[in-house]
């Protein structure tokens, strides 16, 4: 019996037992194609990045004895679509058994579901052994332990025992509590300075003139002579090494803190790895619990960082899988104005984002609170169209799949589930913002007046959110003392400020 094996490029795992040993009965088929890099329009360095490390798994499949069918983004060969590739070579190669691994966003597992249950050979769907939950493993706890309600942190705390996590005894967490949260809060000032960053520099030139000569739009810078993401197992491992050493120890502190002289600061960028499979989540987090345990780093930084990984990884994912497909076109507050044309450009006069999305456009990434708190608490204010959002989302940002980015953009970001997966909007006035960065300084807003021409806009739209969505927000308890002090508001200050946000929204392509 012949088999045929398709690995996604988001499947980068040579831990996985698929790959054992070599077995010449065994064909892996990998293919770069424009149903991949079409389905949204992508960032060009996340175009150059997935391919260049799906080529080197590949060589390192072959090298390891495996045989291995690659289609390349330009040959002639390509038919550009998983299934009539797949259909050529099971044709071709007198393939008797077809295997893939479970995919990781809805459309592709809808795709080869239907594809292989229409094929008239033997098929199975593996494990990719990745996630320390199941699919449905989530919804399952929340339907036997809450009730059907979903709250990350009685998961987290779950996850945490179910596992042994920065545990001290079977049910008490290391250090008496299980969120140090509000200690890892603080705004950067330059002190201590953050390390070098450890990221490799790659040159893909070649590549991205294929990928350009095939025809595949794209947007963003492409800086295809330097692409600085760790490309297999090896790199992502010395990456990993550098940040549980270099950066782990100030990251609790800083995490939630922007800066303009240091877009990275101690986040550590193993996002992409991580989402490609060149790490397993299980490595990461008993690294950073072995630097705690070593004392190496405190214990607010380790646990932030885990929980980042073990809490919010896996809970958006279990988010993601209980509520598709219906979870995609869920919008709340009905918001439907098209983006800003600057979230192509980064070209507008609001510092802070200036900065957030130009950095997205030229580097494929924004760390969590940039994303969350800049480009995503404006998009919600400005009632930008959620569905566009959550496009420009999944295409900028180098580590973006759908099964993480559409729960954290549409659900956390936009709240446009309604608080199925947040507690609360996540909105802010400049204060926040000129509290946790150096965006303010300079910008040719006033952070602190809410009406006038030179008004930061973040603050007139904040105040008119609360109080166009006051029928359903003012009863959230996470949002009491906001409401308090809405309430306290001269009539007519609150109806200058809803005037002042229609201006805005009326022309946010001039902000």
């Amino acid at each position: 019996m012949t088999t045929l094996r398709l690995i996604l490029g988001d499947q980068l795992n040579p831990a996985h037992s698929w790959f054992v040993e070599p077995d010449a009965t065994v064909h892996y088929v990998m293919m770069e194609v424009r149903q991949e890099t079409d389905y949204v329009l992508h960032h060009a360095q996340k175009i150059i990045a997935i391919f260049a490390a799906m080529r080197r798994f590949a060589d390192g499949l072959r090298e390891a004895g495996h045989r291995v069918h690659y289609l390349k983004i330009d040959d002639t060969a390509n038919e550009h679509s998983v299934p009539a590739n797949l259909d050529a070579l099971i044709a071709s190669q007198g393939i008797d058994r077809f295997e893939y691994q479970a995919p990781d966003e809805w459309r592709l597992d809808h795709q080869l579901d239907a594809y292989a249950k229409a094929l008239p050979i033997a098929t199975q769907m593996v494990d990719s052994e990745h996630f320390f939950t199941g699919r449905h493993e989530t919804k399952q706890f929340f339907d036997t332990h809450g009730k059907g309600q979903w709250l990350m942190e009685r998961f987290y705390r779950h996850m945490r025992t179910q596992h042994g996590v920065l545990m001290e005894t079977e049910h008490r967490p290391a250090g008496g509590q299980w969120n140090y949260d509000h200690d890892n809060r603080r705004a950067w000032h330059g002190e201590p300075p953050p390390p070098e960053d450890p990221r490799p520099v790659h040159d893909h030139s070649k590549l991205w003139r294929d990928i350009v000569a095939a025809g595949v739009n794209s947007f963003g810078n492409p800086q295809a002579a330097r692409i600085r993401w760790p490309l297999d197992r090896a790199e992502a491992l010395q990456h990993l090494a550098r940040f549980i050493e270099e950066a782990l120890p100030n990251f609790g502190a800083w995490q939630d803190a922007m800066s303009t002289h240091e877009p990275r600061l101690f986040h550590s960028q193993l996002s992409f790895a991580l989402n490609t499979k060149m790490l397993n989540p299980r490595e990461v987090v008993e690294a950073a619990e072995e630097a705690y345990r070593a004392h190496r780093a405190e214990l607010p930084s380790v646990e932030g960082f885990i929980r980042q990984i073990i809490g919010w990884r896996e809970y958006i994912r279990g988010v993601y899988w209980a509520q598709m497909p219906r979870y995609a076109s869920k919008n709340v507050f009905r918001h439907k104005r098209a983006l800003p044309q600057w979230f192509w450009s980064g070209d507008t006069r609001m510092r802070c984002l200036k900065h957030a999305v130009g950095q997205s456009l030229e580097e494929a990434h924004a760390h969590h609170i940039q994303r969350l708190m800049i480009i995503g608490n404006f998009a919600l204010l400005a009632g930008l169209s959620v569905p566009e959002v959550c496009a420009w989302y999944l295409g900028v940002y180098i580590d973006a799949f759908e099964w993480v980015e559409l729960p954290n953009t549409l659900g956390m970001s936009q709240f446009a589930d309604g608080g199925l997966m947040a507690s609360k909007p996540y909105v802010s006035s400049a204060a926040y913002i000129d509290r946790m960065s150096d965006y303010c300084k300079g910008c040719a807003y006033d952070r602190k007046r809410r009406n006038g021409e030179d008004a930061c806009p973040f603050n007139a739209l904040y105040w008119d959110f609360l109080a166009r969505n006051e029928a359903t927000l003012g009863r959230n308890h996470r949002l009491t003392m906001i409401y308090k002090q809405l309430s306290r508001m001269p009539d007519e200050e609150r109806a200058a400020i809803a005037t002042k946000a229609r201006a805005l929204k009326a022309n946010l392509d001039s902000l």
